[in-house]
C-alpha cells in the first residue's frame, strides 16, 4: 500500500545539524522522515540509512582521504531518494556531499522524473558568502530551490541570483536565550568546559593543546578547577582514550548533558564553530581555538574576508571572544588569555558585550525550528 504522508528526506552532516533536524521534525508529527541524522534525529524517531559520522569531514586536504566512503554514501543516498519518492530533500550542512547527491540526481533518468512530479531541495545553514568565497551564492541558487539563512543581512547575497532565501534566526537560540543563564562565578566549583570539535580531524589537532594547557594550569597555580569535555557521538571513543593518559583528567559528559555544563562553566576552551554560538548565548567567557591542516589553512587564508571567525565577534563587529588561530593555537597564548579571564573586570566586560547581542541571535516572527518547517510544507 502506498504512503500517502508528506515525506521529507532529511540529512545532517554534524552534531548541531542533528539537533536542529530533531527540531524541524519534532514540528512537523504528521511527515514521514527518512535519511541520514545522528542520536538526536534517530531519538526523534528517525532511522539513518548510515553513521552521520561519515559525512563529519571538512577541509580539501581531509576530503580527498575521505573520498572513497564518502562516494559510497553519495550512492547510497541516491538510491535511497530514487526509491522512496520524497516531496522534499532537506539539508543541514554538509554541502559538498549533498550537492553531489543532488547532482548525481539531476543527471539520472528516475531523478529527473521526480524532479518532474514536484521533487523541491531545501538547504538549511546559507554559507557565510559574506565572509569568503562569495561565488557560492551563485552555485547555491543552482543547485537548491530554497534557502534557510540565519540572519537578514544574509539574504541579499542569494536573492539576487533568485534564490527563494528565508532568514530564520540562528535555530539554537529557541533552545538557549532565556532558558539558560550562566553561572558567571557565583559557584565555589569553578568549572573548565572544554570542546576540541565535533570532527575527527578537529579533535586529533586540539586535544594535544588541551592536554598541554591542562597541565600547564595545574603547575601555574591555577588550582581547584574542575575539568569537564562534553562528548559527542562521532569522537567520543577517541577523546575517552586520548584522556586516559592526562596528568589532571577530566571528566567527560555526554554532549547531551553539555547546557547543564555550559550553565556553569568559569571558562570555556573550545574549538571554532557553533559550540561558540552556544557559549556566547549563554553568557559564558570563552577562549576559541583552531587549528587545521597546514594546505587547508593556506587556502582559507587566500580567501578570508572577515576579521574574526567567531559568530559572536562577527555579529558584533568587534573581538569579544579572544580567537587563538592557525599558528597561534597554542598552549601558552591559551594560558595567557585564560589568566584574563580570571580578572573580574574582564569577565564582567566580556559578559556585558554577550548580553547585548541577544537580540541579535533571533526572530520576533517565531522559532527557527518552526518558520524552516512551515517552509518545507509549503515546499
Amino acid at each position: 500500500m502506498p504512503n500517502n504522508k508528506f515525506t521529507v528526506f532529511i540529512i545532517a552532516g554534524e552534531v548541531s545539524g542533528d539537533v536542529l533536524g530533531a527540531r524541524i521534525m519534532e514540528q512537523m508529527p504528521d511527515a514521514r522522515f527518512i535519511g541520514v541524522g545522528g542520536e538526536n534525529m534517530i531519538a526523534a524517531g528517525l532511522k539513518s540509512l548510515f553513521p552521520m559520522g561519515d559525512l563529519a569531514v571538512m577541509g580539501a586536504v581531509e576530503v580527498l582521504a575521505h573520498a572513497r566512503t564518502l562516494t559510497k554514501r553519495i550512492n547510497e543516498t541516491v538510491s535511497a531518494i530514487i526509491e522512496t519518492k520524497p516531496d522534499v530533500v532537506v539539508s543541514i550542512d554538509a554541502p559538498g556531499f549533498v550537492k553531489s547527491v543532488i547532482k548525481k540526481i539531476r543527471k539520472l533518468p528516475a531523478g529527473r522524473e521526480l524532479i518532474k512530479e514536484g521533487l523541491k531541495f531545501h538547504h538549511v545553514v546559507a554559507p557565510q558568502v559574506w565572509a569568503w568565497r562569495p561565488g557560492r551564492a551563485k552555485k547555491y541558487a543552482r543547485t537548491f530551490d530554497k534557502l534557510y539563512a540565519f540572519f537578514d543581512f544574509e539574504l541579499p547575497y542569494f536573492t539576487k541570483y533568485g534564490l527563494d532565501t528565508v532568514a530564520v534566526g540562528h535555530p539554537i537560540s529557541d533552545g538557549i536565550i532565556g532558558k539558560y543563564d550562566a553561572v558567571k562565578n557565583k559557584s565555589d566549583e569553578k568549572i573548565i568546559t572544554l570542546v576540541p570539535g565535533s570532527r575527527m580531524s578537529e579533535v586529533k589537532r586540539l586535544m594535544p593543546i588541551m592536554r598541554d594547557l591542562v597541565d600547564m594550569l595545574s603547575r601555574n597555580g591555577f588550582l581547584g578547577y574542575k575539568f569537564v569535555i562534553p562528548t559527542v557521538e562521532t569522537t567520543a571513543e577517541y577523546v575517552r582514550s586520548q584522556v586516559a593518559d592526562w596528568p589532571v583528567k577530566p571528566m567527560l559528559v555526554p554532549g547531551a548533558q553539555r547546557y547543564d555544563i555550559y550553565s556553569k562553566t568559569y571558562i570555556a576552551i573550545v574549538a571554532s564553530g557553533t559550540v561558540s554560538a552556544e557559549l556566547a548565548m549563554m553568557h559564558v567567557p570563552t577562549i576559541v581555538l583552531y587549528k587545521m591542516n597546514p594546505i587547508t589553512t593556506w587556502l582559507v587564508r587566500q580567501m578570508i574576508r572577515v576579521k574574526w571567525v567567531s559568530l559572536v565577534n562577527i555579529l558584533l563587529n568587534r573581538g569579544v571572544y579572544p580567537e587563538l588561530l592557525g599558528p597561534m593555537a597554542r598552549a601558552d597564548s591559551a594560558l595567557d588569555a585564560f589568566g584574563q579571564l580570571t580578572i573580574p573586570s574582564v569577565r564582567d566586560k566580556m559578559i556585558q558585550d554577550l548580553q547585548s547581542a541577544d537580540n541579535l541571535w533571533r526572530r520576533p516572527d517565531g522559532m527557527p525550528a518552526a518558520l524552516i518547517a512551515d517552509g518545507i510544507r509549503n515546499k
